[in-house]
């Protein structure tokens, strides 16, 4: 199952600020609809609009001021004539709660945030709690359907593999979180040692080793760290085989999937990955790797950056230089000279960039206790929030001047072109009071990269406003390196296979790690080891991962 670049990278994603060319509040209802399901459950009538309020519960997270007294909350309540209770849980036990409530078959008509898997919208949509969407996108969604039509892996997306839409996600297309397993580099001590940013692991070899015995901070002592990372767990894509591993063979740092021609297959027992290993325990054994690479937190991480006194860092693996160095201060100029490395080419000739994936999970459904006229109003909300006036008033506010204003001319966005709105002279409001007039990253809503793009952004990327920008900048030396195929995030694993599928991911990626930093570490031998570690997959079932995986793209 191939996916193209370009729709690749209308994705994820997640991080950023800006907006699209939807209109405001509606948008012309025109264009194929979505495929409606067998067991179309949802298909609504016709039927005239309700005297008075329409009430309905809501499921969301717990916030730090009421959802009732919420600005966007009364907008909405407002523009669609209902009446909204909120059944609250905490964020941190936001699926638990939700579970309760569905085994106990007490659930509210709407989840707005309800961390809906594939799995989980397909399961419950089975058993019928979480009915189908098709006809009301059809009849009542209008921003809805247009966003659809222009993002075909949307539709794709949203359609379980029955023909339903039973959840609706929120767009969220972070161009920077699109290629996020990122290299930077400490340009200054490259000068030093008289040496270019690296293209080939051999080129990276010679840097690092520069770095370590040529003293590039010039105090006299070997307190060089030539390479710093971080678990991937504390630090965004810190370790440090998520970018090495890409000039070996795809490593896509989570399921370690690859897809040729649209057969799944499994990277860390393939003979590219040994490779892999070898350069990086090559690495390590010279000092070139920093040791606290695989214990160390992102504090630690940030703590070897900004230290004071000379620096001792010449580059991490990371999404985010902002871990290791400050760049929200315009007092503090450290970060300004380091740049990104793009993907190196390796030994043969492979030279990948980790690509990232978005739209994993459904904020929004709506289940089988809602009546028509709950229907038609929840699904009212949710579109709105795909229009532009709706996706500008839901994230950052309905108050111009609070959230946002419109941008002047000369204000640009990431691009270099023209902004339309802009988060410069705002209204300072008092620190000590929680703002309450968005709902933020709750729900459904356009987030896509055109939304993003309309905002203004700083236009010097070294400046603490210009970070954003940066990152931009430094994705664009990825994208040319995007693999031709990879795994989609948006598969929808077979009900019959969600716990196997969770309790393989989960055996199998422990396996991956704890063997990696014994290879790279030297506790285990690549030349004596590695046949008893490709052999021990057979006893985590990896045939029956492979196989969950393929079922879940082949096209029914």
């Amino acid at each position: 199952m191939k996916k193209s670049l370009w729709v690749s990278l209308m994705l994820v994603l997640v991080s950023s600020i800006v907006l699209s060319a939807c209109s405001g509040g509606k948008t012309e209802n025109n264009g194929t609809s979505p495929s409606t399901g067998a067991d179309s459950s949802s298909s609504v009538s016709a039927s005239p609009e309700p005297t008075g309020p329409v009430e309905m519960t809501f499921f969301a997270p717990q916030g730090k001021a009421p959802l009732e007294d919420n600005d966007y909350t009364k907008l909405v309540e407002k523009k669609f004539n209902v009446k909204i209770k909120w059944d609250l849980a905490p964020a941190d036990a936001l699926v638990d709660r939700r579970q309760l409530l569905l085994a106990s078959g007490d659930y509210p008509e709407v989840f707005l945030e309800g961390k809906f898997k594939n799995s989980d919208v397909m399961t419950y949509g089975k058993q019928g709690v979480l009915i189908p969407l098709n006809d009301l996108i059809e009849k009542y969604a209008p921003n809805l359907k247009a966003m659809m039509e222009k993002k075909p892996y949307l539709t794709e997306a949203m359609t379980a593999p029955d023909g339903n839409i039973y959840g609706i996600p929120r767009l969220n297309e972070c161009y920077h979180c699109t290629f996020s397993q990122k290299y930077w580099m400490n340009k200054e001590w490259l000068d030093k040692v008289g040496l270019p940013v690296p293209t080939t692991t051999d080129e990276l070899y010679t840097v690092l080793k520069a770095f370590k015995t040529k003293d590039p901070n010039g105090n006299g002592k070997a307190d060089e760290i030539p390479l710093t990372g971080a678990p991937n767990k504390s630090v965004w894509n810190g370790n440090i085989d998520a970018f090495l591993m890409n000039s070996f063979i795809y490593n896509d740092n989570d399921k370690y999937l690859t897809l040729t021609d649209g057969k799944v297959d499994f990277a860390p027992n393939k003979p590219e990955w040994k490779e892999g290993l070898a350069f990086m325990h090559k690495l390590y054994k010279e000092g070139l790797i920093d040791k606290a690479s695989f214990t160390q937190n992102d504090q630690a991480v940030g703590q070897l950056g900004n230290r004071e006194g000379d620096e001792i860092v010449g580059s991490i693996t990371t999404a985010l230089l902002s871990y290791l160095l400050n760049v929200w201060d315009d007092k503090i100029t450290r970060h300004q000279h380091w740049v990104i490395v793009p993907p190196l080419k390796g030994p043969q000739g492979v030279q990948i960039a980790g690509i990232s994936q978005g739209l994993g999970e459904f904020p929004f459904v709506i289940t089988n206790k809602a009546s028509e006229a709950q229907q038609i109003a929840a699904i009212k909300i949710a579109d709105y929030a795909y229009s532009e006036e709706g996706a500008l008033y839901s994230e950052y506010s309905p108050n111009e001047g609070i959230g946002w204003n419109k941008a002047q001319p000369g204000e640009k966005n990431n691009d270099g072109q023209q902004a339309k709105y802009s988060f410069e002279n705002l209204k300072k409001l008092d620190e000590t009071v929680v703002r309450n007039d968005s709902w933020s990253l709750l729900g459904p809503k356009d987030m896509s990269k055109e939304f993003r793009d309309s905002f203004a952004s700083a236009q010097d990327p070294l400046s603490s406003k210009g970070y954003e920008r940066r990152l931009a900048l430094a994705t664009k030396e990825y994208e040319p390196y995007a693999p031709k195929e990879f795994y989609p995030a948006s598969a929808y694993i077979r009900p019959e296979d969600t716990d196997a599928s969770a309790q393989l991911a989960t055996s199998i990626k422990d396996y991956v790690l704890s063997n990696m930093a014994q290879f790279i570490l030297g506790n285990k031998d690549l030349d004596k080891d590695w046949d008893s570690y490709v052999k021990g997959f057979d006893g985590l079932n990896l045939a029956k991962y492979i196989e969950i995986y393929q079922a879940a793209i082949q096209k029914n």
